[in-house]
């Protein structure tokens, strides 16, 4: 049989990731010889050993390595089903009385355009309520595939539009920001090399997918951290223009002459239907089209 129940893939991947019967029993709140059962009967549906077991415990055969990459994007995306069925049926508004969007946005990444879109999409008939998401470096593509957002603002090169419909809204150049009063703070223009190797500079590193780069300089968590730390002289950061907006007059921001330009998208899943969707794309669309 081909089909699978999401309640045995459950099962399956809270095994695969906890490598321990007893342990995949407690994190489920279940008893271990009906879930070891549950496995070894779904082996025997899909015909192929999915766990090796020993008296250490178990190991994933290459069959369970699949379901286990496989089945985590099948739960998730169940989970991200019921959540925006959910906000289009008003179930999670305590009003009931409007279709609730969730947009996901970088923190302090293209505020005016960010304003202007919800300013403009508010005044269209039968706008739909928008939460707006606050969200990390490349955090956004996270949101969009579980669920917690039904549309995001996205900035390639730093965030991935693989699996998401999208439309481009702008172009922007990026920019150094430095300390005001740092010798580098002087110059009318700067490349990335000037700013690669400071010694007193180091850059400022962003977790991509909860994970730090190797390097100096220190681990940055979000925007007012950042700024603290620039305008202490302990970093440099790179910004798109627009993130602009929140400098402090401690920075200073030069621009960098061969940073690859960040394009700002509007992205949302391939397969949405949502008409409150649809037209806050086209607002984003037309917004685009008129600057």
């Amino acid at each position: 049989m081909d089909a699978l129940e999401t309640r045995e893939l459950r099962y399956f991947v809270a095994v695969a990731e906890e490598l321990h019967f007893g342990r995949a029993a407690e994190r489920l709140g279940m008893a271990q010889p009906p879930l070891s059962r549950a496995v070894q009967q779904l082996e025997r549906r899909l015909g192929v050993s999915l766990l090796e077991r020993n008296r250490r415990g178990v190991a994933l055969t290459d069959a369970g390595t699949v379901l286990l990459h496989e089945g985590r994007a099948t739960l998730d995306a169940a989970t991200a089903a019921a959540r925006r069925t959910r906000r289009a049926g008003g179930a999670d508004n305590l009003s009931g009385e409007r279709t609730r969007l969730v947009l996901a946005v970088k923190t302090a990444a293209a505020h005016e355009l960010l304003q202007k879109l919800l300013d403009a999409y508010a005044a269209e008939p039968d706008a739909a309520e928008v939460e707006v998401l606050q969200c990390g470096m490349c955090d956004q593509e996270a949101r969009l595939r579980d669920g917690s957002a039904d549309v995001a603002l996205m900035h390639v090169p730093f965030n991935s539009l693989a699996g998401f419909d999208s439309e481009e809204l702008m172009t922007e150049n990026q920019f150094a920001i430095l300390p005001a009063g740092h010798p580098l703070a002087a110059r009318k223009t700067l490349s990335l090399a000037d700013i690669s190797n400071v010694p007193d500079l180091p850059p400022a590193r962003w977790p991509r997918h909860g994970i730090y780069a190797p390097g100096p300089g220190p681990e940055i968590r979000d925007q007012t951290q950042l700024a603290q730390l620039v305008a202490l002289g302990r970093t440099v950061a790179i910004v798109p223009d627009s993130a602009r907006a929140w400098l402090w007059s401690a920075h200073a921001a030069v621009p960098l002459t061969n940073a690859p330009p960040v394009v700002t998208h509007i992205a949302w899943p391939a397969h949405s239907r949502s008409p409150a969707l649809a037209g806050l794309i086209r607002t984003a669309v037309q917004l685009a089209s008129s600057r």
